[in-house]
């Protein structure tokens, strides 16, 4: 309930005046201030308020904050500095922020976060620092605000409104005046603007932008996720505007102006709901027998030109987001689903990696630059793999060579330390109203793999092209960095109660040992578990201009090429590679440095928007089976609770520490357990158990289980 008022209390509250009086000696932190001059600082004239200020500069005094210097002066003593970093803002209202500039992460109370929120930039000035204790500080500027808006319920009264704000990570509600409305109505959800925050109030003032609808119904919810993480949910009539702008016809000319592959047999692999096809492979053989492999690739950047306002909003969406039941294109669907799609038996433009394959799938000869096409054959993964099973069927000595082909790639790229992590990828069958009816699991197979094979080799080839015969170039690069060794370490402290063994100190012979795991994990029980610990031991890959190679792939040398439709950092890599295939100087590196971090940066929010959407689709699934029993896997421990995600459809949901009431449990993070203080009955990371479910609460996105 949003109970709380905007009046200011009476009094004058002495910890808040400590906090004015450090921020106003903070700007000078060595020049010594003295009571008149700190008072004109503050703008303090009244009788009352002056008395107030001498008695906080004694209690400054007294505690060690301020030192005086000669006869009524002071300076703030012993402050460590200041140090920026960004805010990691609790629910109970203090945070800490994460700052390059510190060991330690500093821990700054509620009241002296002066308006900062979850995520924001700040300036930090360090108090002094005891020994033995997490260093302690106050925000005195917030540098940029991590975002503006906020998605959350509507409460009204007859004088005002509130926003109860759905993010946990935002414990104050926002005032809303009843003339900033915009026509919302109690209980909706909403998006509000942050408009103003006087830190003497207790609330932020927002006013309502969007009125998403109310709770429970399939869109809101769905635009709720959307607006929770900053991303769209449409495009403004201009980019649609001018996206219907943008001719469809391939002129004779253009034809001309490209290698023609539309007599070479070729295809498209794709999921059997997939409205966009972006990459299709042509195959033929050559006189001398080798095999002449095409990677075309939608040529995005012939229709959306450097400037033009679709090239603005790529760039600032940066990526597709993929949600439980719609895609959100980073592009308008006339060119996403339309023109730069490869349908079937239509003229396409392309940008192409073509290479002579010998018998053995080494790269004899590589082309790299624009084509066209007119694809045969529109082919599903599970289309494509009965053909692949049978031998039989449409385009049957192609696929079968290509498949022959990519397992020779694959296998060569396992033997130089690739990792071969498949996890199972959910999949929700869904009345037409959004109302999930089942869980399903999408396979991964041959097919799958013929068509990651070659997209690997065109990713990796051009990379290796720009990277290696034009060095110094700047260029778009897919990194991923070695490991983190103190949660390696754990991951192999982990395995070993499962009696796998898992040498992290040799990084180099890692590849080849955690594919040995995975295969030793398939099909057991604790598969799941041990695959996603995996994971989280590694690094996240990121789009960079400074080239570290990709560990997990084992390439010195990687790139996105192939996905310019969903992806921005693609159609980066065609604009450089195509100005490096015309002999052009390089390009301004700081440049394309900003854009791959602002890539990188959405592409984490688009993995965090889908990954919210399937846990709420969980939770609504679930939603009908309170009571019932299922056998789950414990798949996190914590100091509050135990998670546990039930095997037969991967929902995940807590039981609280609180629910096991025959006895006094302790957390031992060291050993991914709690352990009953009586009884000595041990619950663990990866034990087998049955959970009843108790609860689904929609809104927090949140499942409930007791033990059964």
């Amino acid at each position: 309930m949003a109970r709380k008022n905007q009046e200011k209390k009476p009094g004058i509250d002495q910890k808040k005046l400590i906090e004015l009086i450090v921020k106003a000696m903070a700007k000078n932190p060595k020049q010594p201030l003295n009571y008149k001059q700190i008072a004109a600082r503050l703008q303090v004239t009244e009788k009352e308020e002056k008395k107030a200020l001498s008695d906080a500069l004694l209690r400054m005094k007294k505690d060690g904050l301020s030192e005086e210097r000669g006869h009524g002066k002071y300076l703030l003593k012993a402050v460590g500095g200041y140090v920026t970093g960004t805010i990691d803002l609790t629910k109970f209202g203090y945070a800490f922020v994460l700052s390059e500039e510190s060991e330690d992460d500093v821990f700054v109370a509620a009241r002296n976060l002066n308006t900062a929120l979850h995520g924001d930039q700040v300036k930090v000035l360090l108090y002094a620092r005891h020994k033995g204790k997490r260093p302690e500080g106050e925000v005195v500027e917030i540098i940029s605000r991590s975002r503006a808006s906020f998605v959350g319920t509507i409460e009204l009264t007859p004088q005002f409104a509130f926003l109860i704000p759905d993010n946990k990570n935002m414990p104050f509600d926002l005032f809303i005046p009843l003339s900033k409305l915009n026509g919302a109505k109690q209980g909706q959800k909403a998006v509000a603007r942050l408009v103003e925050w006087d830190q003497r109030s207790r609330n932020p003032i927002g006013e309502i932008t969007e009125v998403l609808g109310y709770p429970g119904e399939n869109d809101t919810e769905m635009h709720a996720i959307l607006a929770e993480f900053g991303l769209p949910n449409r495009f403004e009539p201009e980019i649609e505007a001018a996206a219907e702008k943008i001719p469809a016809a391939i002129t004779a000319e253009e034809i001309a102006s490209r290698r023609d592959f539309r007599d070479v047999p070729t295809f498209t692999i794709d999921p059997e709901d997939a409205k966009d096809f972006d990459d299709a492979l042509s195959v033929r053989r050559l006189p001398d027998g080798n095999m002449e492999v095409g990677i075309h690739i939608a040529d995005v950047t012939h229709y959306v030109r450097t400037g033009s306002v679709l090239e603005k909003v790529a760039q600032e969406r940066a990526t597709s987001v993929y949600l439980v039941d719609r895609t959100i294109p980073m592009l308008p669907e006339r060119i996403s689903n339309h023109i730069c799609s490869l349908n079937p038996a239509e003229d396409k433009l392309t940008y192409a990696a073509v290479f002579e394959l010998d018998s053995k799938a080494n790269v004899v000869k590589e082309w790299f630059g624009r084509t066209v096409i007119n694809s045969d054959k529109r082919f599903s993964y599970a289309g494509a793999q009965k053909v692949i099973d049978t031998g039989e069927g449409d385009m049957k000595e192609q696929l079968l060579t290509l498949n022959n082909l990519a397992q020779m790639l694959r296998s060569r790229r396992f033997a130089s330390g690739s990792f071969a992590f498949e996890r199972l990828e959910v999949k929700f069958n869904l009345s037409e109203k959004g109302v999930p009816l089942g869980i399903l699991f999408r396979e991964f197979g041959t097919s799958n793999q013929l068509i990651e094979e070659f997209m690997l080799l065109a990713n990796k080839r051009v990379a290796e092209y720009v990277g290696k015969k034009l060095k110094g170039k700047t260029f778009v690069y897919r990194i991923h960095d070695k490991p983190n060794p103190e949660k390696l370490s754990s991951f192999g402290y982990f395995i070993k109660r499962f009696g796998y063994e898992l040498d992290t100190e040799n990084v180099r012979g890692l590849p080849a040992a955690m594919n040995k795991l995975m295969d030793a994990v398939s099909g057991k029980k604790e598969q799941n578990i041990i695959e996603t610990l995996a994971l989280r031991s590694m690094a996240k890959a990121v789009y960079s201009t400074d080239n570290i190679g990709h560990y997990g792939l084992a390439f010195s040398h990687y790139t996105h090429f192939t996905s310019p439709i969903r992806r921005y950092p693609d159609m980066m890599v065609h604009r450089l590679l195509t100005r490096y295939l015309d002999g052009q100087p390089t390009s301004d590196r700081e440049k394309f440095a900003k854009m791959c971090e602002h890539s990188s940066k959405m592409e984490r929010l688009a993995t965090d928007a889908e990954r919210a959407s399937i846990k709420y689709k969980q939770v609504e699934f679930m939603s009908d089976k309170i009571g019932k029993v299922f056998e789950g896997v414990i798949s996190g421990v914590t100091e509050w609770g135990l998670y546990v995600e039930i095997i037969e459809n991967q929902c995940e949901g807590m039981i609280a520490i609180r629910e096991l009431q025959d006895d006094y449990f302790e957390y031992d993070e060291e050993n991914y357990s709690i352990r009953g203080r009586q009884s000595g009955k041990v619950y663990m990371l990866g034990d087998k158990i049955n959970v009843e479910v108790v609860k689904a609460d929609l809104r927090k996105r949140q499942l409930d289980y007791r033990l059964a």
